[in-house]
C-alpha cells in the first residue's frame, strides 16, 4: 500500500506551482516533526488529553497531503477507547511519517 492517496498528492504536485508544493511539504515537515515529538512526550507524561490532541493535529496534517497510513495511525492514536498503548501505536506512526515524507519529496523531482 502506498504512503499516500494517489488522488490527493497528484493533485496537489500537479495543480500547486513547485515552488508551493515544496513550501507545503516542508510546512508539513516541520509540523510532523513537532507534533511527533508533542505525541511521544505526552504518552510518556501519561498526559492522555494532550496525547490525544496532538494526534489530532497531526491527523489533519496527514489528511491535508494525503498521507494516508499517517492519518490511519493518527487516528487509532487520538481515540481514547482505542485499546493500543501508545508504545505499540507510536512506532507503526513514526514509520508511516517517515514513508509518506519520502514519497512526498519523490514527487518534487
Amino acid at each position: 500500500m502506498s504512503a499516500l492517496d494517489p488522488e490527493v498528492a497528484n493533485q496537489l504536485a500537479e495543480d500547486l506551482p513547485p515552488d508551493v508544493f515544496r513550501s507545503i511539504i516542508s510546512t508539513f515537515e516541520e509540523d510532523l516533526t513537532r507534533l511527533a515529538q508533542d505525541l511521544a512526550t505526552a504518552a510518556q507524561l501519561g498526559d492522555q488529553e494532550g496525547y490525544e490532541r496532538a494526534a489530532h493535529s497531526l491527523a489533519g496534517a496527514a489528511a491535508a497531503v494525503g498521507a494516508i497510513g499517517l492519518e490511519r495511525e493518527a487516528r487509532i492514536a487520538m481515540d481514547h477507547r482505542q485499546p493500543e498503548p501508545p508504545a505499540s501505536v507510536l512506532p507503526r506512526l513514526l514509520t508511516e511519517a517517515k514513508a509518506a515524507l519520502q514519497a512526498l519529496h519523490a514527487l518534487i523531482h
